[in-house]
Formats: C-alpha cells, sequence, structure tokens
C-alpha cells in the first residue's frame, strides 16, 4: 500500500515543483552541456569540464555533506547521510577522471574562470549550510536529480579517457521524492525547497555557460 507521503511524492507538491524546476533550467537543457555528451564533443573541451566539476563538486565537505552536518530538518538526516555517502563515490569518479584528462585546457581568462567557479561552489556552501527550513532540502534534491544529466557528460568523459566509470551509487527516486514531500509539508518548506533548487541549478547552468565561453575563447585564440 502507498504511504500519504509516498502518494503526495507522485501526486503534488514540492517533489515535484523540484522536479518541473530541474526539466527547465537543469543541465539536460543547456546546450553546452548536451554537446559534451556527443561524439561532436572536443576532447579539450570535456578536458575542461572535467577540471570544472572537481572544482565545483569534487571536494569534501559537498553540498549533501554541509547539509548533513547542519541538518535543520531533522527528518532529512538519513536521506542526507545516503546522498553524502553516494556522492563520495562521485568524488572519487571525478578523481579518477581528472587524473587522465591530463592539464587543464589553456584558456584565455583562466583566472577570471577559477574565481567564477570559487563563487559558484561558494554559493552551494551557503545554501547547504542555510537555515531557512528546507533550503538545503531543496538544493539537495534538485542536485540529485540534476545529477543524472551530469553524470551524461562524466560518462562520455571516461569512454573519451578510456577510463571506467562505475555507476552511481545514490538514494532511488521514490525515497528521495518521499522525502522531499514530507519535508515540505507547509508552504513555507515548499517555497523554501524551491528556492534552494532554483539557486542549485542556476549555478550549474551558469557552469555550463561559463564552459561554453571558454571553448569559444580557445577556439578564437
Amino acid at each position: 500500500m502507498v504511504s500519504d507521503t509516498a502518494a503526495k511524492a507522485q501526486r503534488g507538491g514540492a517533489w515535484p515543483l523540484v522536479v518541473r524546476l530541474t526539466a527547465v533550467d537543469g543541465t539536460a537543457g543547456h546546450p553546452w552541456a548536451r554537446r559534451l555528451m556527443t561524439r561532436a564533443a572536443a576532447r579539450r573541451d570535456l578536458s575542461d569540464a572535467v577540471h570544472a566539476l572537481t572544482m565545483l563538486h569534487g571536494n569534501q565537505p559537498g553540498v549533501a555533506d554541509d547539509a548533513l552536518l547542519r541538518c535543520v530538518q531533522p527528518d532529512a538526516c538519513d536521506w542526507l547521510g545516503e546522498v553524502a555517502a553516494g556522492f563520495a563515490g562521485e568524488r572519487a569518479v571525478l578523481a579518477r577522471l581528472v587524473a587522465a584528462a591530463g592539464p587543464l585546457p589553456s584558456t584565455p581568462g583562466q583566472a577570471a574562470s577559477e574565481s567564477a567557479i570559487l563563487g559558484q561552489r561558494h554559493a552551494l556552501e551557503m545554501l547547504a549550510r542555510s537555515d531557512r527550513l528546507g533550503c538545503a532540502s531543496g538544493a539537495v534534491a534538485a542536485m540529485l536529480i540534476d545529477w543524472s544529466a551530469v553524470r551524461g557528460v562524466l560518462d562520455h568523459a571516461g569512454r573519451c579517457f578510456s577510463i571506467p566509470v562505475p555507476p552511481p551509487q545514490l538514494p532511488v527516486e521514490i525515497d528521495t521524492a518521499t522525502t522531499i514531500a514530507a519535508l515540505g509539508g507547509t508552504p513555507a518548506t515548499e517555497r523554501a525547497i524551491a528556492f534552494g533548487a532554483q539557486q542549485l541549478l542556476a549555478q550549474h547552468r551558469g557552469l555550463w555557460t561559463l564552459l561554453e565561453a571558454r571553448a569559444e575563447a580557445r577556439d578564437r585564440g
């Protein structure tokens, strides 16, 4: 029998809202990310993406770790622990890929790019450490959904660099859906979840736009 929270996750509420936001503003809809998943992707562009993703998500603590450390919504703690454990494996994947990718491709404006990515990482840290009920949970939920598209880039990079990439070991969708449905039980927490998701997705979208601009700068150079 389906629980009340699971039924809510399937019908409406915070979880479908996060899903819709990710469908509109997530990695899968960005033209540069889509290009990086195809045979048209240049090795140096894939290398650049791997280095950038490692700067953004390759350090510990990550977004889920920070959210778990504060855990301002106690009902989220077990789920956040599972996400944090799963992303430890994703950091290991990034470490293998960045080693195989070789040096960062020479690109005009490198210092400004690094500063921009560090700013994005700081923004993610602030979301994960927020005391606003639902903000961190929304950011982590959006990251989980969006990571499937990010993984499309990483998996293609693994094939390009001849590095086997194991599948992710992250919570199954129904567990996340049920958790977010329960955490977004009030209008205030639902709004906070949506805010956290939107801000996380904005940072990812900004990263792909930056990487596209860097590729154009290399082509011009």
